[in-house]
């Protein structure tokens, strides 16, 4: 695939698999924004026992369109989860539907699985948190650590309500905002260029992996490029390329 990662005929087909046990719902997303560099999401899954699935994971599951695989135990201290987790990864390889994967996870058991994956010619990258063993760390092709984000500061005390709340007015344009996650997008492609540069049509391209529903215009933006210049942490050329 090339640097700017334009979508191709041959393009990865990635499967997302996900350790609902050992991780937290929070990652999810942070995860689907690493993989849509790398090719096609094909499989989402999220493995865990009832508890799991049923009370912290269920919203976030749903929301972005994962399949939830139920495992009950079957006895104390069995962990059915990474056993289903597994089979279906090497099942996925095998018959062809997947070529690069992504596991969810922070537990050092799954080693063992990366390497077999890439012994038989797949692609491994592992989205997890500090707490990951570099056992699993080192098991795959990449590493990508969540970081938790610091809660947001709290909100001033609010005035005292007016007496005649002020109407919008529809003729004023809406706000044009500038969402984090954006320049996140940027510095992760540009990574993978000797130049540090991004074609906006790949950006493009990634962004709508990232995220089907996303349009700059949502956020008030007439284009991805009147988008981008409003960011003071990117430079815009006349290539159309970014840093």
């Amino acid at each position: 695939m090339a640097n700017n990662h334009h979508i191709a005929e041959n393009e990865s087909r990635v499967a997302v698999l996900v350790d609902c046990d050992n991780t937290t719902p929070e990652i999810l997303e942070y995860a689907l924004r690493v993989v849509a560099q790398f090719g096609r999401v094909v499989l989402r899954r999220g493995y865990g026992n009832h508890s799991t699935l049923a009370n912290k994971w269920q919203e976030a599951l749903v929301r972005l369109a994962f399949t939830p695989c139920l495992q009950y135990q079957y006895a104390a201290g069995k962990n059915t989860s990474d056993i289903a987790l597994a089979l279906d990864a090497i099942e996925a390889l095998f018959d062809q539907r997947a070529d690069t994967f992504c596991l969810v996870t922070s537990d050092s058991d799954f080693a063992y699985l990366c390497r077999k994956l890439r012994e038989r010619g797949a692609t491994v990258h592992i989205v997890g948190e500090e707490k990951s063993p570099p056992a699993l760390r080192n098991a795959s092709d990449q590493f990508f650590e969540w970081v938790k984000p610091e809660p947001p500061p709290p909100e001033p005390p609010k005035a005292a309500a007016k007496s005649e709340v002020a109407k919008p007015d529809p003729n004023k344009p809406a706000p044009k905002l500038r969402p984090k996650y954006i320049v996140e997008a940027v510095t992760l492609l540009a990574a993978d260029t000797p130049e540090g540069k991004v074609s906006v049509g790949g950006l493009g391209s990634y962004l709508k992996r990232a995220d089907p529903s996303f349009s700059p215009k949502n956020y008030g933006h007439s284009g991805l490029l009147d988008m981008l210049k409003t960011y003071d942490l990117l430079k815009v050329h006349e290539s159309t390329r970014l840093q």
